[in-house]
């Protein structure tokens, strides 16, 4: 496992130099955030299946629509797992998991009819995607207003 790893770091170093020389970065060291390709793959995948639910919930295909929550859902919590040790990576994807949350949602409410009902008081059906919605924006205020400053301050320490 070890010259396993070995061997990663040090193809990785040269695709890092290899980019920076052909984007003309020889004088800088800016960090790469590199992707593998079945990644990539499964993350474009993840968007066909999104584009397929929101264009059936526009054309109320309800059966397609239901259908397609489950594949986009379960890749988009496969693409946070894997970014779990990068933290502004998993915020981003915990953020767009359950924006994908709200948004099956509010399609379900729209499908099953129950998007204007009364709840209770002004809170209708349709409501009820407000609760990941809201989810994902704490998420992301507790990145960008905590962990992103906590991560710089440790990274202005580690450089001087």
């Amino acid at each position: 496992m070890f010259i396993g790893l070995a061997g990663f770091f040090r193809n990785k170093k040269r695709q890092v130099l290899l980019y920076s020389q052909l984007q003309g970065m020889n004088q800088t060291k800016e960090s790469m955030y590199i992707i593998p390709a079945r990644f990539r793959k499964m993350e474009n995948m993840h968007i066909i299946f999104w584009l397929l639910k929101d264009l059936s919930w526009c054309l109320i295909w309800k059966t397609l629509g239901l259908i397609m929550i489950f594949p986009t859902l379960i890749i988009s919590i496969i693409i946070a797992w894997r970014t779990k040790n990068i933290r502004s990576e998993l915020a981003h994807n915990l953020a767009i998991t359950l924006w994908i949350t709200a948004n099956s949602l509010w399609m379900i409410s729209e499908f099953f009819g129950f998007d204007e009902i009364p709840l209770w008081s002004s809170f209708q059906g349709k409501h009820l995607a407000l609760i990941p919605f809201a989810l994902g924006v704490l998420i992301l205020a507790f990145y960008y207003l905590f962990q992103k400053r906590r991560e710089e301050a440790e990274l202005k320490t580690v450089t001087l």
